[in-house]
């Protein structure tokens, strides 16, 4: 399995997992050390060690995507392709986010 391009998951500044795109799809991993918590960084992806593995980027992930006119704010400015869930993702939740999930590019 080749990853293309990984990514850490952050639940309120604590190393939650990390969301990896292959040439497959994606994979989410929840950190181990998180684990121990059983806190879910959402209802669709409920703690467990093993990895969640899907085709298309998974739903909570995707709504955490800008829309609309941030959309093409964000695709312009940090020059990402508007099509690139996985860059979105990393260009537009890095720093300040409304939930308390942020994602960061590694």
């Amino acid at each position: 399995m080749d990853i293309l391009r990984k990514a850490q998951v952050f639940y309120k500044d604590e190393l939650a997992g990390l969301l990896s795109e292959t040439r497959d799809g994606y994979i989410f991993q929840y950190d181990r050390v998180f684990l121990e918590k059983s806190i879910p960084i959402s209802v669709s992806l409920p703690p467990r060690e093993e990895p969640y593995q899907s085709k298309e980027l998974f739903p909570f992930f995707k709504g955490l995507l800008p829309e609309g006119w941030y959309l093409n704010i964000v695709s312009l400015t940090q020059k990402v392709d508007s099509n690139d869930s996985f860059g979105l993702l990393l260009a537009s939740t890095s720093g300040d986010t409304i939930g308390a999930v942020t994602v960061r590019k590694m």
